[in-house]
């Protein structure tokens, strides 16, 4: 079956075809690396590794580019007040977005670029720029792209340039929408920048934030690929500014495919130091919110439409893995040998599961699939006992769904000393039939986020998530 993703720049969905046949080159913008990033940050990371699993599930090889930002106003200053050096200041925080990217479970990508590594990219691709006559120098050294050379501006956000409040320039890398300025390529040195510069061809000074990002995918994916992500506040100007340098250096279309995802709401409101509804992975983390189950809630709101976070979702996502881990473990055993008579629900609900995600990653209808393998097999076995072959069809199918969904693999959990003598005093309770007591000390271990099962062949724990 056909994959369709929706594409911002038509602004409708479209079916994919890859430029090279069987590989997918793709680039997702990274974060920029002066704190850590929140909850929202990853939302949008966890989408693109959604993204990035499903196109492996579908055969393709991915080649994937995801940029580290280690240089922009923000860590200049930020470096300055601390007397450090740019790397000495970013490295931390690097550092822990990979460890966190890590915890949510997000495949590695093929490459990590940082900005800082890749200076003569960017001045070989601002000197293009000026010799093709679109990019002039300021009074003050800094040069910028001239925004009335590229007709096109504008067609990613979908602008009436014609209808924008025009500007001479900007030198930070953002504004707002209603203007139409032209933007830095190349900062010159002031001092306020402190030990922060390159002395290069285009004089002392640094990259702006947009042509980092044009210059490092074309490195590494070509001057025209596949699909490039972010969030939507990556639309405007960020996105809009790397496809007029691109083109305009190239003369060559940038990118096939843009796919955005929208933002993630606290209380129906975007997340912002101002308000102070900040999340940060880590500390949800610190609280003991089980890292699968942000996993699966950041994951389960289609990313086209806004996600509305809040610790009810999260304890929802936890119920939802534990029951989706009980059906795996039901599946342990011995089991009879026999043909298997679940092939039909199986093949149907694996079906299901793959043709909602060809339509534009439909999670919400991809997880409906799998709750209805779930119940559809719970409802067979209760009338027909599983064969060993009927085990083995649903294990499988479970395995090539948790390929892209990534929830149902259990973290090797053990026990602290002090909780593995309440669970032998709980059994030493049980065996003197002291069921108070035994009661007593199973509340205590469910406090503790401990689940005692009773079975015939004895207790069994679980972690809660």
């Amino acid at each position: 079956m056909s994959i369709y993703f929706y594409n911002t720049l038509s602004r409708q969905k479209e079916e994919f075809h890859p430029i090279k046949e069987g590989v997918v080159r793709l680039y997702t913008c990274g974060p920029t690396v002066y704190n850590f990033a929140h909850i929202g940050n990853y939302r949008a990371f966890v989408f693109e590794d959604l993204l990035r699993r499903f196109l492996k599930f579908k055969g393709f090889r991915v080649i994937q580019v995801m940029n580290i930002t280690d240089v922009d106003d923000k860590i200049i200053a930020a470096a300055n007040r601390q007397g450090v050096s740019i790397r000495e200041f970013t490295e931390p925080f690097r550092q822990a977005f990979m460890e966190d990217l890590a915890t949510l479970g997000v495949e590695p990508a093929e490459y990590y670029p940082r900005a800082t590594e890749h200076i003569n990219e960017m001045v070989a691709l601002i000197e293009t720029l000026l010799k093709k006559g679109v990019a002039y120098r300021a009074e003050d050294g800094s040069i910028y792209f001239k925004v009335s050379e590229f007709p096109r501006y504008g067609q990613l956000a979908n602008l009436n340039v014609s209808e924008m409040r025009r500007g001479d320039r900007v030198a930070n890398d953002s504004y707002e929408k209603e203007e139409i300025r032209d933007f830095a390529l190349w900062k010159a040195w002031k001092p306020e920048d402190g030990a922060v510069f390159w002395e290069t061809s285009l004089g002392k000074g640094r990259p702006g934030w947009h042509i980092e990002c044009s210059a490092m995918s074309m490195k590494y994916l070509g001057r025209h690929f596949d699909i490039h992500t972010g969030g939507v506040d990556n639309i405007f100007p960020h996105h809009e500014n790397e496809i007029a340098q691109s083109e305009a250096a190239t003369g060559e279309k940038f990118v096939n495919y843009w796919m955005h995802c929208e933002f993630l709401l606290v209380n129906d409101e975007k997340m912002s130091k101002s308000i102070g509804n900040i999340i940060y992975l880590r500390d949800l983390v610190k609280n003991g919110y089980n890292p699968t189950a942000i996993r699966l809630t950041l994951l389960s709101t289609h990313y086209r439409q806004k996600l509305n976070f809040s610790f009810e979702k999260l304890e929802e996502s936890g119920k939802i893995i534990t029951r989706l881990r009980d059906f795996k473990k039901s599946l342990e055993g011995e089991f009879p040998t026999g043909n298997a008579g679940t092939m039909e629900i199986v093949q149907k609900c694996e079906a299901d599961f793959e043709v909602a995600l060809d339509d534009d990653l439909n999670i919400s209808n991809a997880l409906a699939a799998v709750f209805k393998l779930l119940h559809e097999v719970n409802l067979y076995r209760q009338e027909n006992p599983l064969t060993q072959a009927d085990v083995e069809l649903i294990r499988q199918s479970l395995e090539r769904i948790d390929s892209i969904l990534n929830i149902l693999a259990e973290p090797l959990e053990v026990l602290s000393e002090e909780e593995r003598k309440l669970i032998d005093a709980r059994n030493q309770a049980r065996q003197e039939r002291n069921w108070a007591e035994a009661d007593r000390l199973r509340n205590l271990l469910l406090e503790r986020g401990i689940i005692l099962e009773d079975t015939p062949k004895g207790t069994t724990w679980k972690r809660k998530i």
